[in-house]
């Protein structure tokens, strides 16, 4: 049958424009939806279109609408870079871009295109014990993101986790490994987002003080300000319990304020936190060692309740020749002082305040770190910034894969390779990646001196479970500093010893899941010190659990004394407390 001649050119106009937009939208998948600027590409139609959502780019290479729908096949997982390695080594600034200054920040439109990838589950693994400790509504607050209405994001965000702006800058977010996207692309943004919810709460006002409107006249003290302390003090606090935490050291955050590097979590960050608790009524009591210028017994006889949190502070050690040199050192040792220079330093004091015979400096030095995890890094971070001569980590395990072995299936976290700040600072300036694998310490090296100046590796066979050293494979590495970093074993035993505390196998203070109650009436313990070693999300859980446990513990004994006809229990008073605290 023959065609008309405008009938063939329709067609073939038709083929053409086809044949076109293929092409186009091939060139488009090949560039990638990821613009030269680290964010989604955007659109808009015209010069007066600017007050208006611009249409992003999605992987298919058109410009439409953001959507949530498809988000998680529309969009790419863009996690929002920390500031340049190149330059951040040159200050103790945090990581994380600043809005107005720094490139690397995301846009509220990039925010929203991430907050579009959940897929809002019928089944929220990201939220259960296989991702969250806390159990973070975290579909429900990346929709409210995604709409746009921030306010009820950190309402919904305070509603499992006291200290969002924590976890939001040193969390791993194992609730990114059991994210559902995961199974078949890269897991939602979770982390950036949490951080992104909290960071502007603070910045727009929305997180103010919350006054108890009655109080129960029962008294809990908290002895340990770290995340787990913390968190038992607000929950308590917000219960209408009168609370006062005790800290050993001379500032209240415990590991947040001295063990993490000011880089990861800037301690400005923490105060504003402690201030707006301060505010609501909690009690601190600095330079109180409770166990040694503190008798434990006068807490126990002033307070209704004793909740111990105590941390895991006892460091791994690693007995071998040479390991009393000077220039070895315990990673804390290494971070606590680093940390108290630089707040002396931001403070105005004097160069000769310094307990210099106590600081440790990386300064011009082969710096070796041993045992990696988010220790080992800070550790790297810290090294790089005082301009070492060169820093190695040795890690005892073999290198991870790159992807998710058979034996580390989803919604386990996934044991792979990684980069972390310290590493991508190491291969910016020195060109390489600071870990060697599967090698244990043989032996320290000492100078006429008796400071460390060298030591020896061998490297481990673990083909059968456990790290068998190989004959004949000893290698020397130059050293002028070693940093151990394996790990902590048990919280330290003096309080424990005080009270005659029942511990477990590990040596941890002895109290079960979910009912914190230890072997002594009226003391609890909660956090690392009854757990064993973990993360600050696990610590804040603790210590959300231990506050209701304790709060049961005083409604049953308010009962009880008020059935027994005695007179409630009043604030506690703390004049009888030691005169050196």
């Amino acid at each position: 049958m023959m065609l008309s001649k405008t009938t063939t050119q329709l067609r073939r106009h038709a083929l053409i424009k086809s044949l076109s937009t293929k092409a186009a939208t091939a060139s488009s998948r090949s560039s990638g939806p990821i613009g030269s600027d680290g964010r989604h590409e955007i659109w808009r139609e015209g010069i007066y279109d600017h007050d208006n959502e611009p249409k992003v780019k999605r992987r298919d290479g058109t410009y439409q609408p953001i959507e949530k729908l498809r988000g998680f096949i529309n969009y790419q997982r863009n996690k929002e870079p920390y500031r340049d390695p190149s330059r951040r080594v040159l200050d103790w600034e945090e990581l994380n871009p600043i809005e107005g200054r720094d490139d690397e920040k995301h846009t509220s439109i990039e925010r929203k295109v991430q907050a579009a990838r959940c897929m809002d589950c019928g089944t929220p693994f990201c939220q259960t014990h296989t991702g969250c400790p806390v159990n973070n509504l975290i579909p429900e607050w990346n929709n409210l993101v995604y709409n746009g209405q921030w306010g009820d994001a950190i309402e919904r965000l305070h509603k499992t986790n006291n200290f969002p702006e924590f976890t939001g800058r040193v969390c791993p977010a194992p609730c990114e490994g059991s994210c559902v996207a995961g199974l078949v692309d890269a897991p939602v943004t979770i982390k950036d987002i949490e951080y992104s919810i909290v960071d502007n709460a603070w910045n727009e006002g929305l997180i103010v003080p919350r006054i108890p409107k009655e109080r129960t006249g029962m008294t809990v003290a908290v002895v340990g300000s770290g995340p787990s302390g913390l968190a038992a003090a607000d929950q308590l606090n917000q219960m209408g319990h009168k609370v006062t935490v005790f800290e050993r050291a001379d500032r209240i955050g415990g590991l947040l304020m001295y063990g993490i590097p000011n880089m990861k979590l800037e301690k400005d960050t923490v105060d504003r936190r402690v201030n707006l608790l301060r505010e609501e009524g909690i009690e601190f009591v600095t330079n109180a060692d409770i166990g040694k210028n503190v008798d434990v017994n006068e807490l126990r006889a002033n307070f209704d309740a004793l909740s111990l949190c105590l941390g895991a502070t006892k460091p791994r050690d690693l007995e071998v020749k040479g390991r009393e040199l000077t220039g070895v050192h315990f990673a804390m040792e290494f971070l606590t002082e680093n940390q108290k220079r630089l707040l002396l330093t931001k403070e105005g004091q004097l160069e000769s305040n310094w307990d210099k015979s106590k600081f440790i400096t990386a300064a011009g030095k082969d710096v070796i770190v041993i045992g990696g995890g988010d220790t080992g890094t800070d550790c790297i971070g810290t090294s790089m910034r005082h301009r070492c001569k060169s820093v190695t980590n040795f890690e005892l395990m073999p290198q991870p894969p790159a992807e998710r072995a058979a034996n580390n299936p989803w919604p386990q976290w996934p044991r792979v390779f990684g980069i972390d700040y310290g590493h991508a600072e190491v291969r910016a300036v020195f060109g390489k990646d600071p870990r060697v694998y599967a090698v244990m310490t043989k032996e320290f090296i000492g100078d006429e001196n008796n400071h460390v100046k060298a030591l020896i590796t061998q490297d481990v066979d673990l083909s059968s479970g456990r790290p068998v050293a190989i004959e004949g494979s000893e290698r020397e590495w130059p050293c002028d500093l070693a940093v151990l970093s394996m790990g902590f074993v048990s919280p330290e035993d003096y309080v424990a010893k005080e009270l005659d505390l029942d511990l477990d196998q590990r040596n941890n203070i002895h109290a079960l899941h979910g009912d914190y109650r230890t072997s002594i009436e009226g003391v609890f313990a909660a956090g690392d010190c009854r757990r064993g070693q973990s993360l600050v999300v696990w610590a804040i859980h603790e210590g959300r659990g231990v506050a209701d446990a304790v709060d049961g513990y005083l409604k049953e004994k308010r009962r009880d004394e008020i059935e027994a006809g005695k007179p409630t229990s009043v604030f506690a008073n703390l004049s009888s407390i030691s005169p050196h605290v």
